[in-house]
């Protein structure tokens, strides 16, 4: 059971989420039901650690076998969502991702991906472009540029 629960006030959420950082890049996706820009990652279970539900997201949003690098943030955001209108409390854990013991890269730089009844897009977008991007969570807007370069994962897309 995930943890997310609504209520008369609006619906809460605890969620983790996946910096995966390339080239100056950042792996970012959409679906049918979002017109904006979100990263990879989902809801944690009820007794499942943070750790292994970002883990178990990538795997079945991307099909990766990653490795958490480190956590880098931890966020409490209040918003009404765009599509829906409810208002949100989350919590998110935001990990930087090692993917590069996988084939993320071989899929190119936009590709498709299908979760049950759910078309996933992810896009490598520019780091410099999420300013101008409709993108959530906007404090990622500004946070990203805080990062020191080492923390990027250098290897080409093929």
């Amino acid at each position: 059971m995930d943890i997310s629960f609504q209520t008369e006030e609006g619906k809460f959420n605890y969620r983790v989420c996946a910096i995966m950082l390339h080239d100056g890049k950042i792996l970012a996706m959409h679906d049918e039901r979002s017109p904006y820009y979100y990263l990879p990652g989902g809801r944690v279970a009820m007794n499942e650690t943070a750790e292994n539900a970002i883990l178990r997201e990538l795997k079945e949003e991307l099909d990766i076998t990653a490795k958490i690098s480190r956590p880098l943030w931890l966020n409490q955001g209040f918003f009404t969502e765009d599509v829906c209108q409810l208002q949100y409390h989350e919590i998110c854990l935001y990990f930087l991702i090692d993917f590069s013991a996988t084939d993320l890269l071989s899929k190119g730089e936009n590709f498709t991906l299908y979760e049950g009844k759910h078309t996933h897009r992810f896009e490598w977008l520019e780091i410099g472009r999420l300013r101008q991007e409709y993108f959530y969570p906007n404090f990622l807007k500004e946070k990203i540029f805080e990062l020191p370069e080492h923390l990027t994962i250098n290897t080409e897309l093929e």
